[in-house]
C-alpha cells in the first residue's frame, strides 16, 4: 500500500492499482464483492500527526480523541461472523481491516527508540513495524500494538522518558491495516472458529514433524480445520494428529488419526543431544520428559551400570552409554526393541548396549539376576530405571528374594528410579507408601522423591529413587512368577541386527 496525497482519492475500480500492501491508511467501505464475501477496499491519506486528513468525508484525528468518543475495541482481532462453524478452511473469509496505534518517529532515533518500545511494538505474523511515511525522508511510523497501547497514558513511565528524551510527542495516530488469515495467531483463528463459549485447543506435542493434539468431544467436527491450522502457522510440521484413544495397551502406544498433513509416521527427533528415530503410531515417546531423562542421566558416572528395565527407544540408555555406561535395556514392545537397536546403531553405542525384548519381570527375574551379582561385586553404581508410570510400582515386587542369601553384598546395592502416577492429595507419601508395599520393605526414610510434571488436573508424575534394601534383595520370600506368554525371549547385541 502507498500512502497517497490526501487530495488524491480514487474511484473503488482503481484503488487496488494504487495501493501496495503493509501501510497504513484510513478506511473507506465499499460495496465491492470479492466471491460471495464482502470485502473492504482502502483510500489513502498523508499521514500528518499534527494535520487532520480526510478520505471521503472521513477525518483523521488523534488516537485519544477518538478513542474517547467511538469506543474502540483494543484488541487487534475481532473475526468476522462468516467464519463462525467453519469446518472446511477459506483462509480469505479473515481477511479484515483493523485499526492500530502509530507513533511518527525521526529515522536518525529509530533504533533506540525501537530498543525502548520494543514491549508495545506491534508484533504480528508477515507484518512490518516500521514502515515508510509517504514523501519523507527523515521520518517512519512505528506501529504499537492496541493491546498495549491505546492512549498516551498507556506508556510506561519508562517508556514516556524514552520518549521525552528523543524529543518525540506523546500523540498516536489512528492507522489501519488490512490482516489476512497470514498475519494470524493460530488461536486467534480457533477461537473465531470453533463455538463461542467452547475450549479453545492450540497447544500440541511437537514430535519431529508431528504435531500430536488431544481434541475434546466438541473440537472433533473440526479436527481437519484445526489440524490445517495447526500445519499453516508452525513451519515444519508437514502432519497433525490427533490421539483417539488412551495408552491402555500392553505396548504402550497409542491409536490416532490424521487430521491433516502427509501420514507419514516416522519421525527423527534430537533431544539432549542425541538423535532418536521411530515410528510415532507404533512406540511410546514423550517430548516433555527430556528434562527428566537429563536429570537421570546427570546422577551416572563413566563405568556405571544401567539396567533399564522399559526402555521405549532408548531416551535413558543411549545417553547413558554416551556417557560412558554399560548399559542393559528391555522393552516388551517389538517395535520399540527394533528401533532400540536402530538409534543404538544411529549414535554409535551399539557395542555399549545390550538389548533385550522381555516384559518387564521376565527381564529382572533373567538377565538382570543373572548379571546382578557380578556387578555388585564391583567399584562401580548400578542404577535401575523403571519409567513405566502406569505400572512400574507394581513391578518392585520381583526384587523380593531375587539372589540367593548365600550372596552377600553390603557395599554396592543398585539404585532404583521407579516412576509412578498419582491422584493423591499428597502424591510423595502416596508412591512411598505403594513402592513400599511392593517391596515389602517399609523405605520412610530411605528414599528421595521427585516430581517429574504434573500430568492432568490432580494427577502428579513422580519418581522415586532409593537403594535396594539388602532385606529385601535377600529375603527368603521370593516373588518369582511365570511371565508373561510371550514369544521366545530375544537377548541381542545391537550390532547384530540391522534395520
Amino acid at each position: 500500500m502507498v500512502l497517497l496525497n490526501k487530495e488524491m482519492i480514487f474511484p473503488c475500480n482503481n484503488i487496488n492499482k494504487k495501493i501496495v500492501p503493509g501501510i497504513f491508511s484510513l478506511l473507506q467501505t465499499q460495496n465491492c464483492v470479492k466471491s460471495r464475501y464482502p470485502y473492504r477496499t482502502l483510500c489513502s491519506a498523508v499521514l500528518q500527526p499534527d494535520r487532520a486528513s480526510t478520505c471521503s468525508g472521513s477525518v483523521s484525528k488523534p488516537m485519544l480523541e477518538q478513542h474517547q468518543h467511538s469506543g474502540m475495541d483494543p484488541s487487534l482481532y475481532t473475526a468476522p461472523p462468516e467464519v463462525r462453524g467453519m469446518t472446511c478452511l477459506d483462509k480469505e473469509v479473515f481477511t479484515q481491516t483493523v485499526i492500530v496505534p502509530a507513533l511518527r518517529v525521526p529515522k536518525e532515533v529509530l533504533n533506540k527508540l525501537v530498543k525502548s518500545l520494543k514491549k508495545v511494538a506491534l508484533q504480528r505474523p508477515g507484518i512490518r513495524r516500521v514502515v515508510e511515511v509517504e514523501g519523507s525522508d527523515d521520518d517512519r511510523l512505528l506501529l504499537l500494538d492496541p493491546a498495549s497501547v491505546s492512549s498516551p497514558s498507556s506508556f510506561s513511565d519508562a517508556e514516556a522518558e524514552a520518549l521525552q528524551s528523543f524529543g518525540i510527542p506523546q500523540e498516536l495516530q489512528r492507522y489501519e491495516l488490512r490482516l489476512t488469515y497470514d498475519n494470524l495467531k493460530s488461536e486467534e483463528v480457533l477461537r473465531a472458529v470453533l463455538p463461542e463459549g467452547q475450549d479453545v485447543t492450540s497447544g500440541f506435542s511437537r514430535v519431529g514433524h508431528i504435531a500430536h493434539m488431544n481434541l475434546r468431544e466438541h473440537q472433533l467436527p473440526y479436527r481437519n480445520l484445526i489440524g490445517q491450522v495447526i500445519m499453516d502457522k508452525n513451519p515444519g510440521v508437514t502432519c497433525v494428529v490427533n490421539k483417539t484413544n488412551t495408552i491402555d495397551s500392553a505396548y504402550r502406544n497409542f491409536k490416532m488419526e490424521v487430521m491433516a498433513g502427509e501420514e507419514n509416521m516416522v519421525a527423527k527427533v534430537r533431544e539432549n543431544g542425541v538423535t532418536y528415530e521411530f515410528d510415532f503410531s507404533r512406540v511410546y515417546w514423550n517430548p516433555r520428559l527430556s528434562t527428566e531423562h537429563e536429570r537421570v542421566v546427570a546422577l551416572l558416572k563413566r563405568g556405571d551400570t544401567v539396567l533399564d528395565v522399559f526402555a521405549g527407544v532408548g531416551p535413558f540408555a543411549i545417553p547413558a552409554a554416551r556417557r560412558g555406561c554399560t548399559v542393559l535395556a528391555n522393552d516388551l514392545n517389538p517395535e520399540s526393541h527394533r528401533w532400540l537397536q536402530h538409534n543404538c546403531k544411529l549414535n554409535k553405542v551399539e557395542r555399549k548396549v545390550t538389548t533385550f525384548n522381555l516384559d518387564g519381570r521376565a527381564f529382572i527375574q533373567g538377565p538382570l539376576k543373572q548379571q546382578l551379582p557380578g556387578m555388585m561385586k564391583g567399584t562401580a553404581s548400578v542404577h535401575v530405571v523403571m519409567n513405566l508410570p502406569a505400572l512400574a510400582l507394581e513391578f518392585l515386587d520381583a526384587f523380593r528374594g531375587l539372589l540367593d542369601q548365600g550372596l552377600s553384598c553390603d557395599v554396592n546395592l543398585p539404585q532404583v528410579h521407579c516412576y509412578g502416577f498419582s491422584k493423591e492429595d499428597d502424591p510423595q507419601k502416596d508412591v512411598v507408601e505403594r513402592a513400599s508395599a511392593s517391596l515389602g520393605f517399609s523405605l520412610e526414610g530411605l528414599c528421595s522423591v521427585h516430581l517429574v510434571r504434573n500430568v492432568a488436573p490432580n494427577k502428579e508424575m513422580m519418581c522415586v529413587s532409593f537403594t535396594i534394601p539388602k532385606e529385601v534383595l535377600f529375603s527368603r520370600e521370593s516373588t518369582q512368577t511365570e511371565a508373561i506368554e510371550e514369544p521366545a525371549p530375544k537377548r541381542h547385541k545391537c550390532e547384530e541386527t540391522t534395520n
